[in-house]
């Protein structure tokens, strides 16, 4: 038997847009998708793809989730928790190992300083463990698995997330955070673009492993050029039309914010303090390198960040 292309999850938007895109380069038959609820990939399954269900948050469900596949796309835990995000990483990479998996794309993150191993960023630090243990799986069976760690920049569409949750359909008269917004800045990027720039790695490399030039290495897609987040500022307020300035203010005063409450709290533990460290790794240049690797996968020059930003808007 062929053994097949997995995406796991193959749900939320990285997820969503990956399979998408596969679904262009790839046989439905030679696909497996496996997600929290498959129900939800009733049309890809109605296509020919295998569904298959599987929860990070449910580690025995990973055993056997992945038997028959042979390259597998890991895309990480969504949370920016660190110690359990990193638990199910390495349980899900211990399972497709026993199942058989050849070689793991993994969905790591733009910050880092490019391929940097290190960061100041709490959001990175599952990710750069995760990295880790991928090279040290790959050493222990030398010719028998490989892997590629992907870096994906910084999504345009996750401009609330670094801007005190703005919100474009009330647009608040400054934005209040912990960074004075000068450079550097922030390589963003469509995640549209990543997920079809994933995609055509994962065929690429199905269609001749051996001659993949990205085996057992991380890599970087990055937006084709950076924003300082005083920038980023000034374009979303050009897009709702009023003018729009940063106003720095203290880690306890952000964490303090009305409009935090909840976003950064996992599992009952608020880790807003945490999430602040993204704003030092952007100060100290981890998000803005821009590499030309995307642009090259892809034949063309990424939608710049006002254009996404946008369409976006005008979408919702």
């Amino acid at each position: 038997m062929t053994k097949k292309i997995g995406v796991f999850p193959a749900s939320g938007g990285l997820g969503g847009s990956i399979v998408k895109h596969i679904l262009e380069l790839v046989p439905a038959s030679n696909l497996v998708f496996i997600a929290r609820h498959p129900d939800k990939l009733a049309e890809v399954s109605a296509a020919g793809a295998t569904v298959r269900k599987a929860d990070y948050d449910d580690p025995s469900s990973l055993h056997r989730a992945f038997d028959g596949i042979g390259v597998l796309m890991l895309i990480s835990y969504a949370s920016f928790e660190y110690e359990y995000r990193e638990k199910v990483h390495k349980i899900a990479i211990d399972s497709a190992r026993r199942s058989g998996v050849e070689h793991i794309f993994y969905s790591s993150l733009g910050f880092g300083k490019g391929l940097s191993k290190e960061t100041v960023a709490y959001v990175m630090k599952a990710h750069i463990a995760t990295e880790a243990y991928l090279d040290e799986v790959a050493k222990e069976n030398k010719n028998r698995f490989t892997y590629t760690a992907i870096r994906e920049g910084i999504y345009s569409e996750s401009f609330p997330i670094y801007t005190a949750w703005f919100d474009p359909k009330n647009p608040a008269d400054e934005i209040t955070i912990p960074h004075d917004g000068s450079g550097p800045g922030v390589a963003w990027v469509k995640r549209d673009e990543l997920g079809e720039a994933t995609a055509k790695l994962i065929a690429q490399y199905a269609k001749n492993p051996e001659a993949f030039p990205y085996l057992n290495k991380t890599i970087l897609l990055s937006g084709a050029r950076v924003l300082t987040l005083a920038e980023t500022v000034e374009i979303l307020g050009r897009i709702v039309g009023k003018p729009l300035r940063i106003r720095q203010i203290s880690v306890d005063e952000y964490t303090a914010l009305p409009q935090i409450g909840d976003r950064h709290t996992y599992k009952g533990v608020n880790l807003s303090r945490e999430w602040t460290t993204a704003w030092e790794g952007i100060r100290r240049g981890e998000t803005a390198v821009v590499d030309p690797l995307l642009q090259q996968i892809l034949g063309r020059e990424p939608e710049d960040f006002e254009t996404t930003v946008r369409k976006l808007i005008a979408s919702n």
